[in-house]
């Protein structure tokens, strides 16, 4: 069984937790495929060049100047920088953003309507499906001992780059391959007090993830993230698991279910 490991949140800006992290994945046996985002590292950069990150519903606006810091952030010191850990921890990774053997190409997302009844542009923004991503190539990569190692930046396939979210590239990654995903990030799961570590719930199904956004337990980031892992699920996915990073190997966390 192929796993699919997204690896997100502020892992990519703790040098000990990446590190930790990329041991541990590297460990991990079988076929493989990393899915990293970068949005806190982005963030920062976006602020020390004058500029005010935009995010609605936890997405992510992107104009021309917000796109250029994503994809040297993301495509690069982010994915370099995981594939040189890898490397250096015996796992023979290869760097790729979706326009390199265009293994994921992505659609313009058109306006949005939110939750309030506002309607978003978010720009330079793509949407990925299973479909969007070229199966035959990563299988190619697994086939030969490789381990692909993806940021969130793809492309139109008519000469645009597009930022996408990473938990959709991991879920479509996933549902694709009918690969098992694994979501790390730094906290122990999907929590039902936020400043509580040990209030990890064990298992999320679509009734009580409605339940949990109502009653605002689930919100901002979490709810795109929980959103991906369902979509995962009825697209093909073989499982899912949200946990911490240090836990890749365990068993701990949230499961999501059907």
């Amino acid at each position: 069984m192929i796993r699919v490991v997204k690896c997100g949140g502020q892992v990519l800006d703790d040098a000990a937790l990446l590190e930790a992290f990329c041991r541990d994945f590297a460990a991990l046996e079988g076929p493989k495929v990393l899915v990293h985002g970068g949005g806190a590292l982005a963030g920062r950069f976006q602020k020390a060049l004058g500029q005010e990150p935009v995010k609605y519903e936890g997405r992510r606006v992107t104009d021309d100047a917000t796109l250029q810091v994503v994809t040297m952030v993301y495509a690069g010191w982010c994915n370099k920088q995981v594939v040189s850990l890898l490397q250096a921890d015996g796992c023979d990774a290869v760097g790729l953003s979706g326009c390199d053997g265009s293994v994921i190409t992505a659609a313009k997302r058109p306006p949005k309507a939110l939750s309030d009844g506002r309607v978003v542009d978010f720009g330079w923004v793509g949407d990925v499906t299973p479909s969007s991503v070229r199966v035959e190539f990563l299988q190619l990569l697994l086939d030969q001992g490789f381990t692909p190692v993806l940021c969130a930046i793809n492309h139109d396939g008519a000469g645009q780059l597009l930022n996408t979210n990473a938990d959709t590239v991991a879920s479509s990654v996933a549902a694709a391959l009918g690969a098992q995903l694994i979501t790390c990030f730094e906290q122990p799961g999907v929590l039902k007090d936020r400043n509580d570590p040990s209030s990890v719930i064990p298992c999320i199904d679509r009734a009580s993830y409605a339940s949990l956004k109502a009653d605002g337990i689930v919100a901002d980031g979490m709810i795109p993230k929980l959103d991906q892992a369902f979509d995962a699920l009825e697209k093909g996915a073989a499982s899912v698991r949200i946990c911490h990073s240090g836990d890749l190997l365990g068993s701990g966390g949230t499961l999501i279910r059907k």
